[in-house]
């Protein structure tokens, strides 16, 4: 079961970047100990994994069992449900990775095709295959986008020198890993004083890539008008989340040029509200790529889930030169942000640690 279930996972794989606020889903139909189809989510209101493998089917079905590594749906949504056609198909087993946390499914799925006398196996890869979807998982419960803080540092963790140079810390490797998280995820935030500083794209780089929308913390509305964020507004979405005094002309200028400005009625721009009113606009996810102190300032309101730390073999030095996270920082050692490690990998010369938020 779990050679087909791997299987199903690698399909689902595939829709990364493209179904998002939806979940990753692959769908495997074997018969006879052979596959005779495959599919998988392919973009975001198109056919869930499950009709597409069906549908991709040339072969009698009947008999067969389907791997799925998430709960079908049993619903009505911009497609029909999954549960209706793999009855009318003549699958009599389908083997399930997890079930789905959204209330209009869980479990719901399962009783339809055990009702139909299709017998249902749940909890194949279970872990695997709810860390495949834990974005879909925490944004169908919370209503608001899975947050992962990332910045690349040296090994006495300096993100720059202390004259601000900074590129390149991590070596290509590394930097593709980056582009590969910016496709996958929705939104990608930064602060206004990278944008001043380093004037990024903040796009994707990688080939058939998906841009996630742009989101600048900045508080007065500073942003040059020059910048690179503002000069491909019309090519790539982009919010800019401000404080309660801006330019009001500035900031009409800026939406004509098809930026959206989000006024989160504070003195400087509330995190907490902001990730509220991003979620309500279908970002499921936020790659945090700010300095240290939108790092933590994030840190302090509660809405980072990860941190990808990746670590370059070289020292910086220097007691003016920045680190991942500044701010005003905690007053003792048990006050600190606590973190769970989730995996530890090379890449190229450097290293990747991922960690979970621990809250």
């Amino acid at each position: 079961m779990e050679k087909y279930m791997k299987m199903a996972i690698e399909l689902a794989k595939k829709g990364e970047g493209y179904v998002n606020p939806n979940p990753m889903v692959g769908a495997v139909i074997v018969k006879n100990g052979k596959v005779i189809s495959t599919g998988f989510h392919e973009r975001y209101g198109g056919f869930h994994a499950e009709r597409n493998a069906i549908l991709n089917c040339g072969e009698d079905m009947t008999g067969a069992e389907m791997y799925v590594n998430l709960e079908p749906c049993c619903h009505y949504g911009k497609t029909p449900p999954c549960t209706e056609i793999i009855i009318k198909s003549g699958i009599k087993k389908v083997i399930v990775g997890c079930t789905d946390d959204n209330p209009i499914v869980e479990n719901k799925g399962i009783k339809i095709l055990n009702e139909n006398k299709i017998e249902v196996i749940t909890g194949v890869l279970e872990k695997e295959c709810r860390k495949l979807n834990e974005v879909f998982f925490h944004y169908i419960k919370n209503k608001t986008p899975f947050v992962i803080m990332k910045y690349a540092m040296t090994a006495d963790g300096k993100i720059s020198t202390y004259t601000g140079h900074s590129k390149w810390i991590t070596g290509e490797k590394a930097r593709e890993h980056v582009h590969k998280t910016r496709n996958r995820l929705s939104g990608i935030m930064v602060g206004i004083g990278t944008v001043i500083s380093d004037n990024p794209l903040l796009s994707c780089r990688i080939e058939n890539g998906v841009n996630p929308t742009r989101i600048i913390c900045d508080s007065y509305l500073r942003i040059p008008i020059e910048s690179n964020i503002v000069k491909t507004a019309g090519n790539i979405p982009t919010i800019i989340a401000t404080g309660k005094n801006y330019d009001s002309e500035k900031k009409k200028y800026l939406e004509g040029l098809g930026i959206t400005v989000i006024n989160t009625d504070s003195e400087k721009t509330d995190l907490k509200g902001l990730i509220k009113i991003i979620g309500e606009k279908g970002i499921d996810s936020v790659l945090l790529e700010g300095g240290g102190e939108l790092n933590y300032s994030a840190l302090k309101a509660g809405i980072v889930n990860k941190v990808h730390a990746y670590i370059a073999p070289k020292i910086f030095g220097g007691l003016k030169s920045k680190t991942p996270v500044g701010g005003l920082g905690t007053d003792t050692a048990d006050k600190c942000f606590s973190l769970r490690t989730e995996d530890i990998q090379n890449i190229g010369s450097d290293i990747f640690i991922e960690y979970d938020v621990l809250y």
